[in-house]
């Protein structure tokens, strides 16, 4: 089992003008984590929410590359409607060569409503747009496998004549795609299409079990070899020490699925002792937690962290991780 990152920062309002306070502590969150032995971070990215999340992912991850060695640099995700995809393909590109090879491309459809409206692109043209993009973002890459690097597009919505991506990535033929996906088509379009897949936090136990079985038989069934690094399921993070705190967890599990809001999340809010999803209670508990997981072919856990605390984080890589693999968590201790 290895350990990575999913999560974000947050600008912080000061004398009504915001700051970079937060981004600064979510830096030196990640670089703590590359220091402790943890593989991959994934970036989320979101627009117009008013809260001061990160909209611009890949700049974030462009200065992380320059502060940390080792662990991975993922997007989660770049929402492909959104963007002129040879820009994005060269953003990509350019990243993974300063990062030294370390990039994870996430992309996605989209799903908040309020994201779409604010870039004025309907949310009924999110699937074909998104297929398109990825289309014209393969092209850009394979075609230096194949053509010498030049191509040409013409689709619904882009046009491009006899052009080259530049750069091309350092990792060939290009970095490994990531799909966030939930549902059983998703799944198993992410295996036949050739994505590594993306699980979400919110997911219980028993579905993360099956999403894996699924995407493995989907994977063998179409001839793709399968091992676990091609899927990452996100678990959010609530270590306790004692039953003194286990009320506390249980209120702050019911704050944060209130604000993820939908009325499934909600009714999840109601019942927080019943669920399985996040690593919530003494470390003991956790490793068990964690342990089903393995057995299920869990075996690349994304640690979610609102506050991104490097002191929980020390915890945990402390605590927790020497029960899976110590030799390669030595620096934790």
């Amino acid at each position: 089992m290895q350990f990575g990152l999913f999560g974000g920062a947050r600008t912080k309002r000061g004398v009504g003008l915001e700051d970079s306070q937060g981004y600064e502590s979510f830096i030196d969150y990640v670089i703590e984590a590359d220091r402790l032995g943890l593989k991959q971070l994934f970036m989320v990215e979101h627009h117009f929410t008013g809260q001061g999340q990160v909209s611009s992912s890949m700049t974030v991850l462009a200065y992380l590359a320059a502060r940390t060695r080792h662990i991975r640099l993922g997007t989660a995700v770049v929402v492909m409607p959104w963007h002129n995809p040879v820009l994005v393909a060269e953003q990509v590109a350019t990243l993974d060569l300063l990062s030294g090879g370390r990039v994870d491309f996430g992309v996605g459809k989209g799903y908040r409503q309020a994201e779409f409206d604010g870039f004025c692109i309907p949310i009924d043209e999110a699937t074909e747009r998104f297929d398109e993009a990825m289309e014209v973002i393969k092209k850009g890459w394979m075609s230096r496998e194949t053509t010498g690097g030049r191509f040409s597009h013409h689709g619904k919505r882009w046009h491009y004549d006899n052009i080259v991506v530049e750069p091309a990535p350092l990792q060939r033929p290009h970095p490994p795609l990531w799909l966030a996906a939930g549902s059983p088509d998703s799944i198993r379009r992410a295996a036949r299409e050739g994505y590594n897949l993306l699980l979400d936090q919110l997911a219980q136990t028993d579905q993360i079990v099956r999403r894996i079985a699924l995407f493995k038989e989907e994977c063998l069934k179409i001839g793709r070899d399968y091992h676990p690094g091609l899927v990452a399921t996100a678990r959010a993070l609530q270590m306790i020490h004692g039953e003194s705190e286990r009320a506390e967890a249980y209120a702050t599990r019911k704050r944060v699925l209130s604000v993820i809001g939908d009325l499934a999340r909600d009714k999840l809010a109601d019942q927080v002792e019943d669920d399985t999803a996040p690593l919530l209670g003494t470390p003991d508990e956790i490793i068990a937690r964690l342990k089903e997981l393995e057995a299920g072919g869990a075996t690349n856990i994304l640690l979610v962290d609102p506050n991104a605390s490097v002191r929980n984080l020390q915890a945990f890589a402390r605590e927790v991780m020497p029960s899976f693999e110590a030799s390669r968590y030595a620096a934790a201790e």
